[in-house]
């Protein structure tokens, strides 16, 4: 079973990992200028979500384990890697299980910690979509609104729509394992895994998943990690402020002088 990706431009590797109930496609703007700096950028899918395999199997042991096959499916080595939110464990996880793939690892907004579920609400809201009776993105946008009142989380969610056929809309995540799983999504990274290589926490200034007394917590794993904050962003940090997350990468991962992502 083969992940579906969006590989964009030549160079050092550079593999994206979405968050949970993403897809790569969230990604295809910034990859695209990441790209145009001198990567091969990898947008991939991640198991049971966008256009990647359906499975019944679903923890960060096997989502690391496909990012593995991937990579040996592509010959890619010296990887730089990063993860957003669910992503980031994944990438995480993969980081201290394949330390010799991974020249560099970046984490946008998560810490290794474990996280309780709070996915309840979004979960029921999709669920509620019955597609028998929704025709039209708008139609599925005003029921999700009685599970989820912000428009710009709506919107990601439903980035999820498709036609299966002509006047047939679905979803394109695996939801019945996605809410039957659900609880994997907030595990811990295991006690003793470290990653002894540069690595990138970035947080948003309005997000809660990366406090404070994280740190202490983020340098036991990775002992050679800073933590950024990215202002003016929440959870979607890349989203919410493409430019300030894009010149931090960059600074990051290169030694080019940064270019600006322009508007």
């Amino acid at each position: 079973m083969k992940l579906h990706s969006n590989i964009i431009g030549q160079g050092q590797p550079f593999i994206i990992l979405h968050g949970f109930l993403g897809m790569s496609d969230n990604w295809k703007t910034l990859g695209k200028k990441f790209s145009e700096t001198g990567f091969q950028v990898h947008l991939v899918d991640q198991r049971n979500h966008g256009r990647s395999f359906h499975n019944d199997e679903f923890n960060y042991e096997v989502l690391a384990d496909d990012l593995k096959d991937y990579c040996k499916q592509h010959n890619l080595e010296e990887i730089i890697l990063l993860g957003h939110s669910m992503g980031g464990k994944t990438a995480m996880l993969f980081a201290t299980l394949y330390p010799n793939l991974v020249s560099k690892l970046l984490i946008a907004d998560i810490s290794p910690r474990f996280y309780p579920i709070h996915h309840d609400a979004i979960l029921n809201g999709l669920s509620a979509l019955d597609f028998s009776k929704i025709k039209s993105r708008g139609e599925a946008d005003d029921l999700l609104s009685q599970y989820v009142t912000e428009a710009g989380t709506r919107m990601f969610l439903l980035k999820n729509l498709y036609w299966i056929e002509k006047g047939q809309l679905g979803l394109r995540i695996n939801l019945e394992v996605l809410k039957e799983n659900v609880s994997e999504v907030g595990e811990a990274l295991p006690l003793h895994s470290k990653f002894e290589k540069p690595t990138l926490f970035l947080r948003g200034d309005k997000s809660e998943y990366v406090m404070p007394n994280d740190e202490n917590l983020i340098k036991q794993h990775f002992p050679l990690s800073e933590v950024e904050t990215i202002p003016n962003a929440g959870h979607w940090l890349h989203a919410e402020n493409p430019k300030d997350f894009y010149e931090s990468v960059l600074n990051f991962i290169s030694l080019q002088k940064r270019i600006p992502l322009t508007t």
